[in-house]
């Protein structure tokens, strides 16, 4: 992951965040995945997987590293994101106002590069670990290819 430039460009530590919703061997054990984009890499800094409380988007804060925790938020009107960042970084935006395009774009990438986290699909993961590893490892990829060696 990349350290947020603050010299360079002052909005380097925006976070988008936004959860998506997978499953674990039937499409009853709902699985949440709750992601941290940074806006100007582009990489996830963040992610917690598991239901739609604020215990879980409390575990997604505290995973954000402390570089990017001070940097504004922004995501949609799920009130557990109202519940656990503070109020003078949160922004809560719609769809269309554009302020979590990135993320919403991202998790459209996930759908389309891992089958088991599309939502209608004979793919899917029959075990929590499983389920876990394949997105850590997408992520890593994912992460990696946005990286500039200047």
């Amino acid at each position: 992951m990349v350290e947020p430039d603050l010299d360079r460009d002052p909005d380097a530590t925006a976070l988008e965040l936004d959860e998506l919703w997978s499953f674990v061997l039937k499409k009853a054990r709902k699985r949440w995945v709750w992601l941290a984009l940074c806006r100007s890499t582009r990489q996830v800094v963040a992610y917690a997987i598991g239901n739609r409380s604020g215990a879980t988007c409390r575990r997604l804060w505290e995973r954000i590293p402390k570089a990017y925790r001070g940097g504004c938020c922004y995501s949609d009107f799920w009130e557990a994101y109202r519940e656990v960042i503070p109020t003078e970084q949160h922004v809560a935006a719609g769809k269309g106002s554009g302020e979590t395009a990135h993320i919403e774009r991202w998790n459209n990438t996930l759908r389309q590069r891992l089958g088991r986290f599309v939502r209608k699909s004979l793919s899917f993961s029959k075990s929590e670990e499983m389920h876990e590893v394949c997105l850590r490892l997408f992520l890593h990829s994912y992460n990696l290819a946005l990286v500039s060696y200047d």
